[in-house]
C-alpha cells in the first residue's frame, strides 16, 4: 500500500469510527399532553418510565402536589405553561380582564420558581374582531413590563411563544417586539410546529437567535391541511410532517441553542405511546 493509500484508508476508519455528532438539547413533555389516567404523580412517573427527563407542567396546579411528584421522580421542571393566558388575556378591552390576566402571570412565575423552572411560557396577546394589531401590541406590552421586575426577582424568564394568535405573525415582528422591552427577563419559547403553517421553522430559529428561551417540538402536515382543514395538520406523528428536522437543527446548532426541547404532541395516552415519542425526539435531535 502507498502512502496515498494508507492516508485514504485511515482517513475513511476515522470518519466510520468518529461518533455521531450529539447536541444538548434535552427532552421533555408538556404535562396537559400527558393523557395518562391518574394522579399528577401516576402521570410523572408514566413520563419517567418512557424516558424524559424533564416535564412542563401547568401554573395553578396544587404546589405541594407537583413539587411531590417532581422529588418522588426525579424529573426536572423544563418550563411552566402559564394556565390563564387564553382566558384572561393580557390584550383584553377590559382593564380587569388584564389585570387578572397579570395576577396570572405572577403566579405562574412564582409556580416556576418553587419548581426550579427558569421560564414561563406565556401567550402575549390574542388578536380577534374586538382586539386591533395595534392595541394586542400596546396593551400587551404594557402589562408584561408590570411582571418584570417580578420575573427579575425570581430570576425566571417571561418567554413568548407563537401561537395561532393572529399576532406576532413574523419571525423580524417576533424579534422586535422582545426587544422593545429592553430587559434580558423576556425572551421566546419558540413553538416549531406552529410555523408550518405560514412559514418555515429554521427561518425563524435564526432571526430570534439567542431570544430563543425554550423549544416546543411539534409536527405538522400542509397536505392534511389542505384536505382537512388547518388544526388536522397537527394530527402527524413526529417525522412524518413538513417539519425539515435537519435544517432546524442546523439552525439551531448555528444559534448556540442549548436547553429543553418539550413535546406538545398526539400520543401520549400510554407508557407506550410516550416512549415512542422520546424515542422520535432522540431521531429529531440527533438529525
Amino acid at each position: 500500500m502507498n502512502r496515498r493509500n494508507f492516508l485514504l484508508t485511515g482517513a475513511a476508519a476515522f470518519a466510520v469510527a468518529a461518533p455521531a455528532k450529539t447536541r444538548d438539547i434535552r427532552k421533555a413533555i408538556m404535562y396537559a399532553t400527558v393523557q395518562v389516567p391518574g394522579s399528577v404523580l401516576e402521570k410523572f412517573k408514566a413520563v419517567k418510565e418512557a424516558g424524559f427527563p424533564g416535564i412542563e407542567p401547568m401554573s395553578h396546579m396544587t404546589q405541594s402536589e407537583v413539587l411531590d411528584a417532581f422529588g418522588a421522580t426525579g424529573l426536572k421542571a423544563a418550563s411552566v405553561c402559564c394556565n390563564t393566558h387564553w382566558k384572561q388575556t393580557l390584550s383584553d378591552p377590559d382593564a380587569a380582564v388584564r389585570k387578572a390576566g397579570l395576577e396570572g402571570l405572577e403566579q405562574a412565575l412564582r409556580d416556576a420558581k418553587a419548581y426550579g423552572a427558569t421560564s414561563v411560557l406565556l401567550v402575549p396577546a390574542v388578536v380577534n374582531k374586538n382586539v386591533s394589531y395595534q392595541d394586542a401590541w400596546t396593551r400587551s406590552q404594557a402589562e408584561i413590563r408590570k411582571a418584570i421586575p417580578l420575573a427579575s426577582e425570581l430570576k425566571v424568564k417571561i418567554a413568548l411563544e407563537n401561537v395561532w394568535n393572529q399576532f406576532l405573525l413574523s419571525p423580524l415582528e417576533a424579534a422586535r417586539y422582545v426587544d422593545e422591552f429592553e430587559s434580558p427577563a423576556v425572551g421566546w419559547h419558540l413553538d416549531l410546529g406552529n410555523v408550518v403553517n405560514y412559514g418555515f421553522p429554521e427561518q425563524w430559529v435564526r432571526i430570534l437567535g439567542k431570544r430563543i428561551t425554550k423549544l416546543h417540538i411539534k409536527e405538522y402536515s400542509r397536505a392534511k391541511r389542505d384536505k382537512q382543514g388547518p388544526y388536522a395538520g397537527f394530527d402527524t406523528p413526529f417525522l412524518t410532517g413538513d417539519n425539515d428536522w435537519p435544517a432546524i437543527m442546523t439552525a439551531l446548532d448555528e444559534v448556540g441553542y442549548t436547553g429543553w426541547g418539550i413535546a406538545e404532541q398526539p400520543g401520549g395516552n400510554s407508557v407506550e405511546g410516550l416512549k415512542t415519542l422520546a424515542t422520535a425526539m432522540d431521531k429529531i435531535f440527533a438529525s
